[in-house]
């Protein structure tokens, strides 16, 4: 098998037929083997129907991965990378935003250049909001400072990669996976090609703006360390200040017999410190919460079933 496309699904029941069609017209005079593997993430609508009529077509090879409720994209894609058989593997959003025939384009870039084990697509230009593009402009500028990793502006989950890249991206373990983060720590030679982002073909997007600042905040803690860096200087920076503060009280009693304020000043000192401890605990919280979650050890994902054009069903864990 030369090439798997890994699609993640979430109540993508009208975009599952023409993305089938735009894959297949796409690979099929590329004369080589491919396979279409979809992750039905928990969807609500008919798009489980929609994928087994496709494999009960068996017109392509196509595997779908039946999750038993919605685990988030992450895990669609842990999930994908397993099941994926081909020696290049491309990530897809199932919604045609993302065009099949650039994933060719990629492939062949591969071909070309031994060189490279990924090539990934980044946004040349953005077509959100001014706000939302702001936003995630700052995300990339401020996880850049905070990492030890590089984080391509505008790049997405968007790439095709060689089955070594797939090898060691499973081969970690957390079960709080932030796959922007994970490709850039796995290392490899990575080319960047530009793309425009379509339209969706039908429906609405699934990520919302508070979505998206939680997924940020996720990636930042997944892969830094440094907000518990904030913390301590936080805390001896508000020390420093509490001590050159008694230094001034005691100067300005002892001296000069000035009368402090005593009520206010405490009220407004102890809401400072309270709400500085709070954060500070919420900070350590985020890290403890995560390696609670770890010691776990629950699986990412539980898959209800599987289908495949080959085999028909094949019940899972």
């Amino acid at each position: 098998m030369k090439l798997s496309l890994v699609i993640p699904c979430y109540n993508e029941e009208l975009n599952i037929r023409p993305f089938y069609d735009a894959a297949v017209n796409a690979f099929s005079g590329m004369g080589y083997r491919f396979e279409l593997v979809f992750v039905n993430d928990g969807s609500k609508d008919g798009t489980y129907q929609e994928l087994k009529k496709l494999c009960e077509e068996k017109k392509t090879a196509v595997t779908v991965l039946n999750f038993s409720r919605n685990f988030g994209k992450e895990a669609a894609i842990y999930a994908g990378l397993q099941s994926a058989r081909g020696e290049y593997i491309a990530l897809i959003d199932a919604d045609l935003q993302q065009r099949p025939e650039i994933v060719a384009q990629m492939a062949a870039i591969l071909d070309e250049h031994e060189e490279y084990d990924c090539v990934t697509a980044y946004q040349e230009y953005r077509k959100e909001g001014r706000m939302m593009g702001w936003f995630k402009d700052n995300f990339y500028k401020i996880i850049n400072k905070m990492c030890d990793i590089e984080f391509v502006s505008g790049a997405s989950d968007f790439r095709t990669f060689r089955r070594c890249v797939a090898d060691a991206v499973l081969s970690l373990p957390e079960c709080d996976r932030f796959s922007k983060g994970i490709f850039s720590w796995v290392g490899f030679e990575t080319f960047y090609i530009p793309y425009t982002v379509e339209e969706r073909y039908a429906g609405e997007t699934k990520w919302s703006f508070w979505k998206l600042v939680k997924y940020a905040v996720s990636g930042m803690v997944s892969f830094s360390t440094f907000p518990l860096k904030i913390a301590t200087f936080m805390g001896g920076f508000v020390s420093a200040l509490a001590i050159f503060y008694m230094i001034t009280v005691v100067i300005q009693k002892l001296v000069f017999s000035i009368d402090i304020p005593g009520y206010p000043t405490i009220i407004v000192l102890i809401l400072l410190l309270g709400g500085l401890q709070l954060m500070i605990l919420g900070i350590l919280g985020e890290y403890i919460a995560r390696g609670y979650m770890q010691g776990k050890k629950r699986p990412v994902y539980v898959l209800k079933n599987k289908l495949t054009s080959d085999d028909g069903m094949d019940g899972g864990q």
